[in-house]
Parts: C-alpha cells; sequence; structure tokens
C-alpha cells in the first residue's frame, strides 16, 4: 500500500473540538479511496465470525442483540491493516497531544453487517474493565445512500440523537464510557472497521 501518513496524520482541529464539546464528532475522507477499497476487499474475503456481548460467563452470541460479524486486527496480517494501523497511531499521539488521555493502546475489528442486521443501545466500556476511552468507527462502503440504512445513532446526553451514515472513508469517534450508540439495519451489506483506544492501566 502506499504511504498514507501525510492525507492523515491526525485528527483535524474541527473533529478535536467536536469531541471536546460534544462527546463525539465526525471526519470525512479520512481514509483515501485506495485503502477503504482495500479494507472492504478484506473485510469481505475475511474468516468472520459471530460478534459475541458479554464478558467471561456472561458471554453471548445473540443476534436480536448484536447481529454483527467481525475479525480482529493483527499486526502483519496485511498491507492494508499494517498501512491502517499506521495512520491510527498516528491519532493515538494527536488524541494525547491534545487531550492528555494517556492512550496506550489500540484494539481494531471489521464488522460486516448483513441486510437487516443491527446492534441495541450500549456503551463501549465494560463494567469490570474501564481502560477503553475513546471509541473510534471507520466506514468501508463507498457510494451509501443514506436511504439505504445503517447509521450509527448516537445518543449524547442532553442533546437530540444524531444519525450518521455509513459512507466510506469516513471516520467517527466518540468518548467510550459516556457515548450510548446503537446501529440501525440497512438495506445492504455495511462494512466498517470498530476500534478502541485504551488509557494505561493504573499502577
Amino acid at each position: 500500500m502506499p504511504n498514507e501518513l501525510p492525507a492523515a496524520s491526525s485528527l483535524n482541529q474541527l473533529t478535536m473540538n467536536g469531541l471536546a464539546l460534544h462527546g463525539w464528532s465526525q471526519q470525512n475522507l479520512f481514509l483515501s479511496d485506495e485503502l477503504t477499497l482495500a479494507l472492504a476487499g478484506e473485510c469481505r474475503a475475511g474468516a468472520l465470525v459471530a460478534a459475541a456481548v458479554g464478558r467471561g460467563a456472561a458471554r453471548s452470541v445473540d443476534a436480536a442483540i448484536r447481529g454483527d460479524r467481525i475479525l480482529w486486527l493483527q499486526p502483519g496480517q496485511s498491507a492494508a491493516c499494517d498501512s491502517y494501523l499506521l495512520i491510527m497511531e498516528t491519532v493515538r499521539v494527536a488524541l494525547n497531544l491534545e487531550f492528555f488521555l494517556g492512550l496506550d493502546t489500540y484494539e481494531s475489528h471489521f464488522a460486516h453487517y448483513a441486510p437487516g442486521a443491527a446492534y441495541q443501545k450500549h456503551v463501549d466500556r465494560f463494567r469490570d474493565d474501564d481502560l477503553r476511552t475513546i471509541s473510534v468507527v471507520i466506514y468501508l462502503n463507498p457510494d451509501w445512500p443514506v436511504e439505504q440504512g445503517g447509521a450509527l445513532r448516537l445518543h449524547p446526553m442532553d442533546a437530540p440523537t444524531s444519525d450518521v451514515s455509513p459512507l466510506g472513508g469516513r471516520l467517527v469517534v466518540f468518548l467510550s464510557a459516556d457515548m450510548p450508540h446503537e446501529v440501525l439495519p440497512a438495506t445492504h451489506d455495511r462494512l466498517s472497521l470498530a476500534g478502541w483506544f485504551r488509557r494505561r492501566p493504573a499502577n
């Protein structure tokens, strides 16, 4: 893959401001079309498995709650994935410089929602693990008409809900513990990358 860093070395300032003021923000055209299409191809071809909800003994697969199929990313998996992970490392550095969050690591998986699949309203931080700090969603769907559905519906505190259409190359960031959200069903396959910046554990 070509070097993607000059085009996406960090979040732009409008995105930073939105995250600070509202607890969420979006940035369009965050990834190049070339990298977006390469990642979409990997998502379609990957050995995805049904996503679970809960942790430990409470972990289960329940498509009525969460209907996506996922594949976790690993360094060295492919040139496209390595380009993406390198970009997200620059984002981690930018977030730490702006907000002093102590973000230490990043984890991410592909997510495929088949037509009709959804994810009920939830937050991204586990009750027994408070390390997830900033949630990230990047969409891999080129030319996505709004009428196809599949929006990410955000539920900010003391503000109306906001729907974000899953258009390819679009980035959404929000506070993991404080932003309830859900994925609405779509009429077509919906591809994305979901990820979380995790802070350092307390000593």
